[in-house]
């Protein structure tokens, strides 16, 4: 995961996660980049400094805390962790037996591409992106 510092054509800063670099230029090439705050599509990257950690894995002086946007991510993924299934790929199947009565209830996260998810939602299975990748998948 990559955080950058963005910038709309609005002169609004925010931050943002990012699986790659190469996935923050695919996501912005679609469109699907927006500023917060405006809603404007045209963004770009901003200047930030590196975040440094010393031996110990201490924060630097150019590291940061972690900011109140970054700690209710991390209690939200935490929750949904604790009370909820890994299906990993399996989540379209599992949520449309469980929507259709064939699989027990139960809440359920995972993996899914956008086209499943909306045709899911279309079924009116309801699902939720969640802003956070599964535990499997960060390093």
């Amino acid at each position: 995961m990559i955080r950058f510092s963005l910038r709309c054509d609005k002169d609004h800063g925010f931050d943002s996660w990012f699986p790659s670099g190469a996935a923050f230029d695919m996501l912005k090439a679609g469109g699907h980049v927006s500023c917060p705050i405006c809603g404007s599509t045209a963004v770009e990257k901003a200047l930030m400094a590196p975040a440094v950690q010393d031996g110990r894995g201490a924060a630097g002086p150019l590291q940061s805390a972690e900011t109140p946007v970054e700690q209710a991510l991390a209690a939200l993924k935490k929750q949904v962790e604790e009370n909820s299934e890994y299906v990993g790929m399996n989540f379209v199947s599992e949520a449309r037996r469980i929507h259709q009565g064939e699989a027990p209830e139960r809440s359920i996260h995972g993996e899914a591409r956008l086209e499943e998810a909306k045709k899911l939602i279309d079924e009116g299975v309801p699902v939720a992106p969640l802003p956070f990748l599964p535990a499997r998948k960060t390093n």
